[in-house]
């Protein structure tokens, strides 16, 4: 069983979509270990409306276009549109972010994800989830490469979530 790590993100009807993504997953994978969840601002997006992001992991042994083709069905089946532009307002996004130790082109999916080292919605929740885990590409930890990041305009805050009856998450 591979350890898989997915980031997870909505900006229409967050709260609803976020949670629908973490009941599937743990329907279908079993026990997750989940991220606090961060709002942030739209980066590259016309519209203005701010996101949640957070990061879930849990066990497979799936093939990673598998796991891509179960990902785009539940953001399909959550409302996303195979047509929207790229930089749109989504119900739901879920990328892959790592299998394992996997690297390169894995069934068409490129392992580790780039965003992970670019974008502070996704290495700050993987840094704060998994510490001391290594980067398949670099071998620095989470935590080493959140501690150098350069967030710039990136900002986000973590905010209130319950899940599943439990607060995973708190505002600061």
């Amino acid at each position: 069983m591979a350890r898989v790590s997915v980031s997870i993100g909505s900006n229409i009807d967050r709260d609803r979509h976020v949670r629908a993504c973490l009941d599937a997953l743990a329907a279908t994978f079993g026990a997750l270990a989940v991220s606090r969840v961060f709002e942030s601002e739209p980066v590259g997006f016309e519209d203005g409306r701010n996101f949640y992001n957070l990061v879930a992991v849990f066990a497979s042994d799936w093939p990673v276009g598998e796991l891509q083709a179960w990902c785009k069905r539940l953001e399909f089946a959550n409302g996303r549109r195979k047509d929207s532009p790229k930089f749109s307002p989504r119900t739901l996004d879920i990328d892959l972010l790592t299998v394992g130790d996997l690297t390169g082109f894995q069934d068409g999916v490129e392992l580790p994800r780039a965003e992970i080292l670019h974008h502070a919605f996704v290495l700050l929740p993987l840094a704060e989830l998994l510490p001391d885990a290594r980067h398949p590409l670099t071998g620095r930890t989470y935590r080493d490469h959140w501690a150098s990041f350069a967030a710039g305009d990136q900002r986000l805050w973590p905010v209130e979530f319950v899940w599943a009856g439990r607060t995973i998450s708190r505002a600061d």
